[in-house]
């Protein structure tokens, strides 16, 4: 059978059933995650920015890139708000499918969305799909796909948000064929870039929403791709070496992607995020100067290009589970503040990193991604400290409060420096039925 008729006929499906009242509601929370975290990514970033406008000099126009207080035109508002939504590594994303789901997805939306006043609703219900059709390409073709050096933000991620797109504008069928036939063409996207202090993880984001969006205007301009664009030699042979791979179902288990996604309580990969918990607990039991040595076990794929000790600044932070770990000792937290420039200098943070060893545990590799662990061991001068988290923080199966993620929304708009009025009046108006994107995006 035709691969990309069996996976758009899927989302299909996806698309023509009513979501679900506790879908949206976390799509809502998606939303305000992704407007915070973006926000905040600009902030971080402000000195480069400053140097792309300098030099791009981008053109002006009537789409917000979100957290820079510029409107651009539809182009560089896409690419900026990509580059700035992925620049803390703090969006959103699922360990199955080894994915950031929304960075890509809302990048995208909500420009389109400013030009062609929808309303948050109509666009939350394409995000939704937009979700699942990133999440059930990447959920088919891992962990062989990492393995090969991609990054499934760049690949699956080009297809999900250009399908979403072309939900939300109400593509035909032809369109929204030929929308996915372009994007499969475009996606890309290596994995090489969380190495060596690389800072270009984020660019991985900018350029998948930026090839959405040329994916969608050449299907409207009637330009055809190829009649099967996953299958034969197409995308899923480039992207995992093989024909032959099973499409997995969309709504795997029985529940939407997005119900899959984690929201992140610490500033790093989510592949230290199970370490850093175990960390601070154990803060209760060994005091930071009496560590001599911790030793962690995690599952394989968390370790490879996360194990380095050696940290030449913030971005290689935010990717090193030792130093996230020792940051997580020594502070009792991992917020953006322990992966500021300032601190990843810290001889403290540095002498403990050093302290820390990494290796790959057969047990918790076999009970990926359905757990998600790390046994983290503290050898100190007084005795020796073990603690195992399968399920950290902000997991679907040990989810943030209402409380704990309104906290988390309103730190984030504090460090992007949003006044405290705005911050509020978008949360709230986000709640309300009937908003424009436009009119929730002003302030911002």
């Amino acid at each position: 059978m035709n691969k990309s008729i069996q996976f758009l006929e899927m989302m299909d499906g996806v698309w023509n059933k009513p979501i679900p009242d506790e879908v949206m509601a976390r799509a809502k929370r998606s939303l305000l995650d992704y407007l915070a975290v973006t926000c905040a990514g600009a902030a971080f970033q402000k000195e480069k920015l400053e140097r792309y406008f300098g030099f791009a000099l981008p053109e002006e126009g009537a789409f917000k890139a979100i957290g820079t207080g510029k409107s651009l035109a539809m182009k560089e508002a896409v690419f900026l708000n990509g580059l700035n939504g992925h620049a803390l590594d703090f969006d959103d994303g699922t360990n199955s499918g080894i994915i950031h789901l929304g960075s890509p997805i809302f990048s995208l939306l909500i420009p389109l969305s400013q030009r062609y006043g929808t309303g948050v609703e109509e666009m939350l219900k394409a995000a939704v799909v937009g979700y699942e059709a990133s999440y059930t390409m990447a959920v088919s073709i891992q962990p062989g796909h990492k393995a090969m050096g991609y990054h499934a933000t760049g690949t699956c991620g080009t297809l999900g948000a250009a399908l979403a797109a072309s939900y939300m504008l109400g593509f035909t069928e032809e369109e929204r064929f030929q929308a996915f036939a372009a994007a499969c063409v475009a996606a890309g996207g290596m994995l090489k870039v969380l190495d060596d202090g690389s800072e270009l993880k984020p660019y991985n984001v900018a350029k998948t929403a930026l090839l959405a969006l040329t994916a969608i205007q050449l299907a409207k301009a009637g330009f055809k791709g190829h009649a099967d664009p996953l299958g034969g030699r197409g995308f899923i042979k480039m992207m995992t070496g093989k024909e032959d791979v099973e499409i997995k179902p969309a709504l795997l288990g029985g529940t939407y992607a997005i119900m899959k996604s984690y929201t992140k309580p610490y500033a790093s990969c989510r592949y230290t995020h199970p370490a850093v918990e175990a960390a601070i607990h154990l803060r209760s039991r060994v005091r930071p100067e009496d560590v001599e040595s911790i030793h962690i076990k995690t599952y394989s794929l968390a370790v490879s290009g996360h194990d380095h000790t050696q940290i030449p600044g913030s971005y290689s932070a935010k990717m090193s589970i030792p130093y996230a770990t020792a940051a997580g000792m020594l502070f009792g937290r991992a917020g953006l503040q322990e992966f500021s420039e300032e601190t990843v200098r810290d001889a403290a943070v540095l002498a403990l990193t050093r302290k820390v060893r990494v290796e790959a545990d057969d047990a918790l590799s076999a009970a990926f991604p359905a757990i998600q662990a790390a046994i983290v061991t503290v050898t100190a001068s007084n005795g020796t400290f073990a603690d195992r988290v399968d399920f950290p923080k902000g997991e679907p199966e040990n989810p943030l409060s209402d409380e704990e993620f309104k906290a988390r929304y309103d730190g984030l708009m504090a460090y992007a420096g949003v006044d405290a009025g705005a911050s509020a009046a978008v949360f709230e108006a986000a709640q309300r039925k009937g908003i424009a994107v436009s009119a929730l995006v002003e302030k911002l």
